[in-house]
């Protein structure tokens, strides 16, 4: 049964939201609230408590004050598929949202322990990574971590390619950060020549791809690449430190015109860890794998007698800064879940004192009414 037939929705039409990838399973995850008279829809922008949602009907403004949890990693971004008003609603509001498949999920910066939502059902996360200045490998593997821990495929992209002297030197860059991302394909393109778009147009008319990267990452300019026009401001590098400026204030869901849509993303400053363990594990694969060689299965690789861990150090055939890094990300993810978990139940033990309170409050006023 398709979408058009359901009670409720029958002068809409769900072939144009195809393009921003709506198939079957979200037709049928959507059917008790087309029985409502809703109507489906994906959040393409959000901001200040507002969201652009496209629907078969067009893009429509829709509040999201209904769909507003005390639970941060619960809250509409750009990505999601929602349940909104008809027509006739002013203002129209959001009513539900349909569970996410996948999400990127970092720390936020506050003092909080809490997750901050990038990007909500990626396929493909998309990491760009500038060949203008020393590659920061440590921060890649942060990339790789929270994508591989949202479900979707990470692909890193080494953007502005062009600006690399020679053919010997890029072929060195790529060989480097091949070696920091197991398993994940390395892409360099250059926006200004084309070299690469095309296979990174056909990696992103797979599904929904979310595009980040720190600030004069050449996001913005590989989003315009990809769309063939210029739809997102693009600013030059600071010649001083050769680090970008925010020309991206949102996130911005748009359809390419290859197929697939993509998600871009302001510059990130920050990359901290959420709850990424099975991340970390498969940025580290080969750590992971001779960790299982050890003698002791509570092997800390520090100084325990049969480590094969620090046996590959030893011989060469683990760099030491990929076991540094290793040690980093493990004790900042252990961190930041046990501050989690803290969080967690102080909240319980004060909604616990709340309730507490309220009935003994009720039982109290009922003792007086019967006095």
């Amino acid at each position: 049964m398709s979408f058009s037939s359901l009670p409720g929705s029958s002068l809409f039409s769900s072939d144009s939201l195809r393009p921003y990838g709506w198939d079957a399973d979200w037709e049928a995850e959507f059917a008790p609230f087309a029985g409502q008279g809703l109507l489906p829809g994906r959040v393409v922008r959000v901001d200040r408590g507002l969201c652009d949602v496209v629907t078969s009907a067009g893009v429509v403004r829709a509040d999201t004050e209904f769909v507003v949890p005390r639970d941060p990693m619960k809250v509409v971004c750009t990505g999601d598929w929602v349940a909104v008003d008809p027509a006739g609603g002013d203002p129209r509001y959001v009513r539900t949202l349909l569970p996410r498949r996948t999400a990127f999920v970092r720390s936020t910066s506050s003092k909080r322990s809490e997750g901050q939502i990038l990007a909500a059902n990626v396929d493909h996360v998309i990491v760009a990574v500038p060949l203008t200045g020393d590659l920061d490998l440590g921060r890649i593997e942060r990339f790789l971590a929270l994508a591989w821990e949202s479900g979707a495929q990470p692909l890193v992209v080494l953007t502005k390619a062009d600006l690399v002297p020679d053919a010997v030197t890029l072929s060195y860059l790529v060989q480097d950060v091949e070696t920091t991302a197991p398993g994940v394909p390395v892409l360099s393109v250059s926006a200004a020549t084309g070299a690469g778009i095309d296979v990174l147009a056909a990696v992103a008319a797979g599904g929904t791809s979310v595009l980040l990267g720190q600030s004069g990452a050449g996001k913005s300019t590989l989003a315009n690449a990809l769309l063939g026009e210029d739809v997102m401001d693009v600013r030059a590098t600071r010649d001083v430190d050769g680090k970008g400026r925010h020309t991206t204030t949102t996130r911005n869901l748009l359809v390419l015109p290859g197929g697939g849509v993509l998600i871009d993303t302001p510059g990130l400053r920050g990359v901290g860890l959420w709850d990424a363990g099975t991340g970390v594990g498969q940025v580290f694969a080969e750590i992971e794998e001779l960790a299982g060689r050890c003698r002791f299965q509570d092997c800390a690789h520090i100084a325990e007698p049969g480590c094969a861990v620090l046996a590959a150090v030893e011989s060469g055939e683990l760099p030491v800064r990929r076991l540094d890094s290793y040690r980093k990300l493990m004790r900042e993810n252990q961190w930041i879940v046990a501050k989690t978990e803290a969080r967690l139940r102080t909240e319980l033990r004060r909604d616990w004192k709340r309730k507490g309170a309220e009935g003994k409050a009720a039982m109290e006023a009922k003792r007086g009414r019967w006095a």
